[in-house]
């Protein structure tokens, strides 16, 4: 019995100690390739309330309470959302934006974890495409540090990104 306890004992120091030593901060990039000119995109993504058409995150809960305030786009838009437990809640914001080619998100997450981060959109033209790249980073918290042992933050918000930029590419494509 005292062996079990010293064995459990040393395995929960030890993944308390594996998260100590994961990075203060985590950064999630994914980029694809879209045949349409920055302008084509950029209004897809600048404009929050289009997001329901290619953002993965929107299809994780269809009946969630959505909430738009600030400018109808760009610099300034937010958008509110809260949802089902998969979704949870938070907000999203506009900070800045350099009209075609990027755009600067504030997120600020309530549930089901609290998180701040900053979201990036880039759009680069290349010949009769662009290259467009989601990227996310923020603080990691440390109970994200312990869980990255079993599941790490660019795996499962890449493919979701993937996801994204696959529907944008569909989107923008069909409409160049």
């Amino acid at each position: 019995m005292l062996a079990a306890i010293v064995i459990i004992i040393i395995l929960v120091a030890s993944l308390l100690a594996y998260g100590a030593t994961r990075p203060a901060n985590f950064h999630v990039k994914r980029s694809g390739r879209i045949k349409a000119p920055p302008a084509k995109i950029f209004p897809f993504i600048s404009d929050l309330r289009g997001w329901g058409a290619w953002s993965p995150f929107e299809k994780w809960d269809p009946a969630m309470k959505r909430t738009f305030s600030g400018a109808a786009d760009g610099k300034g838009a937010v958008y509110e959302w809260d949802g089902n437990r998969r979704a949870g809640a938070g907000r999203m914001e506009i900070t800045d934006t350099s009209p075609p080619f990027k755009i600067v998100i504030k997120l600020d997450f309530k549930r089901p974890i609290e998180g701040h981060n900053i979201a990036e959109f880039t759009l680069e033209p290349k010949g009769d495409a662009t290259n467009v790249t989601w990227a996310m980073h923020g603080p990691t918290a440390f109970i994200a540090k312990v869980m990255s042992l079993f599941c790490s933050m660019d795996k499962m918000i890449g493919k979701e990104f993937e996801t994204g930029l696959a529907e944008l590419k569909r989107i923008a494509e069909n409409q160049a």
